[in-house]
């Protein structure tokens, strides 16, 4: 399948796209060596600069990688997904699970590491989520992943706060999701609160273990109820 000549600008843009096509279509299959950069520029009708910068695009996509005096190999037919984007396809019940991971040890570190503004940040997040039993489902949520958020920030550890940040979204959605199908609030418009009660007064007491195990706990058993198993997958299959 011959190249064919780019139009004018973005010329970096439309030679990666070119370039990409044939990677996807199998024109050059992994491992392959991609032509050199004087082939490739009397194809598509660029300067050797412009090839240059587009194998770099497709190098940044996980696509090529350039090996020092041999050229250019082909090691993906399909771009690298960031991470963002592979949490927003994630399933709901495989995120919950890194959510179990993060949030129990970050519950372990904020009853060691916890400060009086901390303390103060996930006492104000306890009361807005009662504030939140009057509101609707979705800011029932929103307030109660604030709470977790200001539980997470007590462990003053960057990685975990940025980790929690990356998965909310597709966790908020799950959430939302979640208190529809079981209509848990129609009969605890706030649901959980015991629990959330409970993880606080550990974190303050500085008691690491049983704050890790109430958080545990509440995250086995969603906002404090029992949950069928089968509701949490409906949740998940849906989101896919």
């Amino acid at each position: 399948m011959p190249l064919g000549p780019v139009r004018p600008s973005p010329l970096v843009e439309q030679a990666a796209d070119r370039l990409r096509a044939q990677i996807t279509a199998g024109e050059w299959p992994v491992g392959s060596r991609l032509p050199g950069e004087t082939t490739l520029a009397t194809e598509l009708g660029v300067g050797r600069s412009t090839v240059r910068e587009a194998l770099r695009a497709l190098a940044g996509a996980g696509l090529v990688r350039p090996r020092q005096g041999a050229g250019v190999f082909v090691v993906a037919t399909e771009p690298a997904e960031d991470w963002p984007t592979r949490l927003r396809r994630a399933a709901v019940t495989d995120v919950y699970e890194v959510r179990m991971g993060v949030e129990v040890q970050a519950a372990r570190l904020a009853a060691s590491r916890r400060t009086p503004e901390d303390v103060t940040a996930m006492e104000r997040a306890l009361e807005d989520r009662r504030a939140a039993a009057g509101a609707d489902d979705s800011a029932f949520v929103d307030a109660d992943i604030a709470f977790h958020a200001a539980v997470v920030a007590a462990a003053h550890n960057p990685v975990l706060a940025d980790i929690f940040g990356q998965f909310t979204p597709v966790l908020r959605k799950g959430l939302v999701e979640l208190l529809a199908l079981t209509e848990l609030r129609a009969h605890d418009p706030n649901t959980g609160d015991e629990a959330h009660e409970a993880l606080v007064r550990a974190v303050v007491e500085g008691a690491a273990e049983t704050a890790a195990e109430v958080l545990r706990a509440e995250l086995e058993d969603p906002f404090g109820e029992q949950v069928p198993r089968v509701a949490v997958t409906r949740t998940a299959e849906g989101a896919e």
